[in-house]
């Protein structure tokens, strides 16, 4: 496979700036269309979800593109959908470098990147120019310097600009890298948030005569427990989906590695089983009320099998695909 050559090249550069070049690469190879030595014809595993229609169930995760300027580069290989973001209303740069660690031993990253973005304009832009049909969803946040218990103001400019070129529009409330962003997964500040996103995008679907479905991303982190209320919180306002999970800060499974203890969420199989939990405690609260899309740890199709088991309908992939590449998306598709 043309990525086992690659990435032992990528891998020689520091991983935000192979980051770069991947998705460069990526980019580029998009333009030759049919040639593109990494594009992957799959097989066709239809699922309805949030009343979309995706060819199969495995997207790419939020962080991976987010800006949108890959969209053609990703599409080609076969993914079911693509979650741009997380994108909030203003540019910012995010934390400072370095912020991103790639421990090899464990497969497994760390991030405290920050939502370093160019902001929702630019990445409207960028949606507007794709070429490829594929089911797009737009992750929105906050900016950091916008105070938590304001957070909806930044919400709203999200949703409302995302929400004519999204085929569904998911909220992050669950990054660990900005400050107090978690908060907003207390049943206080959730109430207030997705209230008044619910009314704005009631507004939004009259006016534009379409219903862009929203999800909401978690935390695996959180404690069982608090699953359950969230979960009734998220019902009361009408979420189309859960998407579970964000990066852990937990460090289980790499407390050998020297990037250890870099402040950060943690991706990659070391979150594999904690993540698959939270996906079968939230289907057993839910009751297929609301779907899941389980994301945190897959490498491959027995992961993906075991999340759609646990009680996912969709599967998404991020760290796996920067160790494994397009053959991942092709092992999990081929699979279901």
């Amino acid at each position: 496979m043309l990525y086992e050559l690659i990435r032992p090249l990528l891998f020689r550069f520091d991983p935000e700036t192979a980051h770069h070049i991947g998705l460069y690469a990526l980019k580029s190879l998009a333009r030759l269309g049919p040639l593109n030595p990494l594009r992957q014809d799959l097989p066709v595993r239809p699922r309805t979800v949030m009343g979309l229609e995706f060819p199969n169930p495995v997207g790419v995760a939020a962080g991976l593109d987010k800006n949108g300027d890959c969209i053609d580069g990703l599409a080609a290989l076969g993914f079911g959908f693509i979650e741009l973001g997380t994108v909030t209303p203003l540019p910012q740069p995010g934390n400072p470098k370095p912020r991103l660690f790639r421990l090899v031993e464990q497969q497994a990253l760390i991030n405290r990147l920050g939502f370093n973005n160019k902001g929702i304009d630019y990445l409207i832009e960028r949606v507007r120019a794709k070429r490829s049909h594929i089911i797009l969803g737009i992750n929105i946040g906050k900016n950091l310097a916008t105070p938590v218990e304001d957070a909806l103001d930044d919400y709203l400019p999200g949703l409302r600009k995302a929400h004519l070129y999204a085929d569904y529009i998911a909220v992050n409330i669950s990054s660990p890298n900005t400050p107090g962003l978690r908060q907003l997964q207390t049943t206080q500040y959730l109430e207030s948030l997705l209230g008044g996103l619910a009314v704005e995008r009631e507004k939004l679907a009259q006016e534009q005569n379409r219903r862009v479905p929203m999800a909401v991303k978690i935390a695996p982190d959180l404690e069982l427990g608090e699953i359950a209320p969230l979960a009734e919180v998220l019902l009361k306002h009408h979420a189309d989906a859960v998407i579970a999970t964000n990066t852990t800060l937990s460090r289980t499974g790499v407390e050998s590695s020297p990037y250890a203890a870099e402040a950060g969420g943690l991706s990659g199989k070391p979150l594999f089983e904690r993540s698959t939990e939270i996906v079968a405690k939230l289907a057993q609260v839910l009751c297929g009320d609301l779907p899941i899309i389980a994301s945190g740890g897959v490498f491959g199709a027995t992961e993906a099998l075991a999340k759609l088991n646990a009680g996912a309908s969709l599967v998404q992939v991020y760290s796996g695909f920067i160790y494994r590449g397009p053959e991942l998306v092709r092992e999990i598709v081929t699979a279901i």
